[in-house]
């Protein structure tokens, strides 16, 4: 979905379809017709855009193969849907029955993250719409906070060197100007847009900036505006921002809210749950530790790293931070010119909700993405951005 900004400038909406497990490039093309048009069509729209997920293997067969990519391309056109933007942070097996930890690895120390992230550009530049010259790649956040020391930072600083060079160079031979974005997200290196100015200052190029993804921004109980202002005053760019609410505990400490939350306590993603207090933020890696005695304060509200649906707020005694998110966006957007122009909505956590909230099947699945997208698209208009054709 595209939409004229008040300055003239397009701004781009798009879904994450790392909801739709896919780790080979035969399991994508599935995913265009299975869901990504059923989406398109619900919303009644002539386009669509889509932020693909493409596992390594995926990704392989791109790169190595013109024909595929010309095929995934021509695929995208007849079903309506178009790629501005690639998510580059899970590289294989997100669609397991346990990805937790997993899902960190390779980090950015490793060759095998630079070398995936690389595919992905070349690929992106060849998914372009034709009247689309610059593409955005979110990417994990350097790496998970354990065993990563000064000779790993090192390296991770200068494997995102050698890819802003190889963006560099990915420009002068497409036309096309692709930028990568770390996603700061609680445990990690890079846990908040705070923690994120340090490292991008030390690459040192526009290449390489910041995805704001709000869910991640509200668990660490980081302010939208302090956070975009820090990253301005710095020179970090938004290359994109991903829309998406984390689960909101007012009163932890009563057991009825316990009980609910302990619903969303899953096997298969890690749920990073953190607390404000006087001394500073408080977390455990997982919703389950949080439960358990005396892990984490409960005098303040808990927020927990679950993506829940933007459109549809967990029941009471729970809520969610799209409060945030619409912070957030007003800042992204709502000024004279946004500072970002790549928005997209990712909410892979369906199938992992309470048996009762799950989508049974993919007509439900497929309304409630397109509901998604609706308020989002609300959400701009009321900003003062106009919905394109």
């Amino acid at each position: 979905m595209r939409f004229r900004h008040p300055d003239g400038s397009t701004v781009h909406l798009a879904y994450c379809t790392n909801v739709h497990p896919a780790e080979t490039l035969d399991g994508v093309l599935a995913q265009l017709r299975d869901h990504c048009e059923p989406v398109r069509r619900r919303l009644g729209r002539d386009r669509l855009g889509i932020g693909l997920w493409l596992a390594k293997d995926a990704a392989r067969a791109l790169v190595t193969d013109p024909a595929a990519l010309r095929g995934l391309r021509c695929e995208l056109e007849r079903r309506g849907l178009e790629v501005v933007t690639l998510n580059g942070f899970p590289y294989e097996g997100f669609g397991a029955e346990e990805v937790k930890y997993r899902v960190y690895t390779p980090d950015w120390a490793d060759p095998e993250r630079l070398e995936y992230t690389a595919a992905l550009a070349r690929v992106l530049a060849g998914l372009l719409p034709e009247d689309v010259t610059e593409g955005s790649i979110s990417t994990l956040p350097l790496a998970w906070r354990t065993a990563y020391d000064d000779e790993r930072a090192e390296t991770a600083r200068t494997a995102l060197r050698t890819l802003a060079e190889r963006l560099d160079a990915l420009e002068e031979l497409t036309g096309r100007s692709i930028r990568v974005a770390l996603e700061p997200e609680p445990g990690c290196v890079v846990e908040t847009t705070r923690d994120a100015i340090a490292p991008l200052t030390a690459v040192g190029h526009d290449r390489i900036g910041i995805c704001v993804d709000t869910c991640h921004l509200a668990t660490s109980f980081e302010d939208p505006g302090t956070a975009l202002d820090d990253l301005a005053q710095a020179g970090v760019p938004v290359v994109k921002s991903q829309l998406s609410a984390a689960l909101h505990a007012e009163q932890p400490h009563l057991p009825g809210v316990r009980d609910a939350l302990a619903a969303f306590a899953e096997p298969r993603f890690l749920h990073q749950t953190r607390t404000a207090t006087a001394a500073g933020p408080r977390g455990t890696d997982d919703l389950d530790e949080a439960l358990a005695g005396d892990a984490l304060p409960d005098a303040g509200p808990w927020r927990s790293h679950f993506h829940v649906p933007l459109h549809a707020a967990p029941a009471a005694p729970l809520t969610s931070t799209l409060p945030v998110l619409t912070s957030a966006l007003t800042r992204l957007v709502g000024g004279p010119h946004p500072l970002t122009r790549h928005l997209e909505v990712e909410t892979y956590t369906w199938q992992a909700l309470p048996p009762e909230l799950r989508p049974r099947g993919r007509a439900q699945l497929a309304d409630g993405i397109a509901a998604e997208l609706t308020l989002a698209r609300d959400l701009l208009t009321d900003l003062g951005l106009k919905e394109l054709p």
